[in-house]
C-alpha cells in the first residue's frame, strides 16, 4: 500500500529559493539580464538623452524662427509622398517583370541590385558626379550632340530635390522589388491556371489573384519604406549637401546641418518634430505584425 501511494502521489514541484522564484527562472533571469542591460544602455539611454537635450522651449522657438526648418518639413512630405510611391509603384511592376522564366532575365536581376547592393557614398557621388556642369558626363554628352553647355542640374531647387528623389529611388528600388517578387513566387500556380481556364487575361489575373494575394505585404513594405525614408540622409546629403542655399534640407539632413553648427539642442528639437510623422506609422506597423 506505501508503494502505490508513493507511485500515485504528484511529482515534487522543482526546489524554490527564498523569493519564491524556482531554479530555472533564475537562470532565464541571469541569461537575460545581459540583453536587458545592452538595450538600456544603446536604446533607452540614447533616446531619453535625446529628449532631454531637446527639452527646452527655447530651442523650438529657435526652430520656428529658422525658415529653413519650414521648407525642410515641406520637402520631406514631398519625399515620402512621391518617392515612396513611385518607387513601391514601379517595385510591383518590376517585381512581375522579374517572374518571367528567361535566362537573360535572371542575368539581369544580377545587375539590378547592384545599387543596392554597393555603399552609398560611391554610388551617390558617381552621380553627382555625372550631374557635374563642367566635366559631368551629362553635360559633355550634351555639348557634343548640341555644341551647348548643358544646365547647373543641382543649382536649381525643384531640379535638385527632384534627382534626390531619383537617386533615392534608384538605390533602395532593387530591395522592395525582390521582397514583392518573393511575395509573387509564394503564389500558388494552380490559381493563376484556374484563372488562365476561365479567359482571365494578363490584367484580370493581377487584379483577381495577385494584388489579393500580396495586398498586405504590398502594405506592409510601405509602412516600413516610409519609416526609414525619414532617417535617409544619404540620397540628399551626398548628392546636394542640403544646397543650394539650404533649399533641399529634409529632416534627417537638417539634423545634420544644425550639429555641424554646433547647435545640438536645435538638431535634437528636429528629430523630435519628426515623431508627429514617424508614430503613427510605427503604431500601424507593430498593429499590423501583432495579427
Amino acid at each position: 500500500m506505501t508503494a502505490a501511494a508513493d507511485a500515485s502521489s504528484p511529482a515534487v514541484a522543482p526546489a524554490r529559493a527564498a523569493n519564491g522564484w524556482s531554479s530555472a527562472q533564475i537562470w532565464g533571469a541571469i541569461l537575460v539580464a545581459p540583453y536587458v542591460v545592452v538595450f538600456f544602455a544603446f536604446v533607452v539611454y540614447p533616446v531619453l538623452y535625446a529628449f532631454w537635450l531637446a527639452h527646452e522651449p527655447e530651442s523650438y522657438r529657435k526652430l520656428a524662427a529658422d525658415p529653413i526648418f519650414f521648407r525642410s518639413y515641406a520637402n520631406t512630405l514631398i519625399f515620402l509622398v512621391v518617392a515612396i510611391n513611385l518607387k513601391m509603384a514601379v517595385a510591383l511592376l518590376l517585381s512581375g517583370f522579374f517572374t518571367i522564366p528567361r535566362w537573360w532575365i535572371k542575368a539581369l536581376t544580377v545587375l539590378f541590385i547592384l545599387p543596392w547592393a554597393v555603399p552609398s557614398i560611391p554610388t551617390i557621388l558617381s552621380v553627382r558626379f555625372m550631374l557635374n556642369p563642367e566635366w559631368g558626363v551629362i553635360n559633355q554628352t550634351i555639348f557634343r550632340l548640341t555644341f551647348q553647355d548643358g544646365p547647373n542640374w543641382l543649382n536649381e531647387p525643384w531640379l535638385a530635390l527632384f534627382f534626390a528623389m531619383m537617386v533615392h529611388i534608384w538605390k533602395s528600388l532593387p530591395f522592395w522589388t525582390l521582397i514583392l517578387l518573393s511575395g509573387r513566387l509564394a503564389i500558388a500556380k494552380d490559381l493563376y491556371e484556374a484563372a488562365s481556364v476561365d479567359g482571365a487575361n494578363r490584367w484580370q489575373q493581377f487584379r483577381f489573384v495577385t494584388w489579393p494575394s500580396i495586398a498586405q505585404l504590398y502594405l506592409t513594405c510601405l509602412l516600413l519604406s516610409t519609416i526609414w525614408t525619414l532617417g535617409d540622409f544619404n540620397s540628399v546629403y551626398l548628392l546636394t549637401g542640403g544646397g543650394p542655399a539650404d533649399l533641399t534640407h529634409v529632416l534627417a539632413t537638417l539634423g545634420i546641418r544644425y550639429l555641424r553648427l554646433a547647435e545640438v539642442d536645435m538638431s535634437m528639437a528636429t528629430i523630435v518634430t519628426a515623431l508627429p510623422l514617424i508614430l503613427p506609422l510605427v503604431y500601424f506597423m507593430m498593429k499590423r505584425l501583432s495579427r
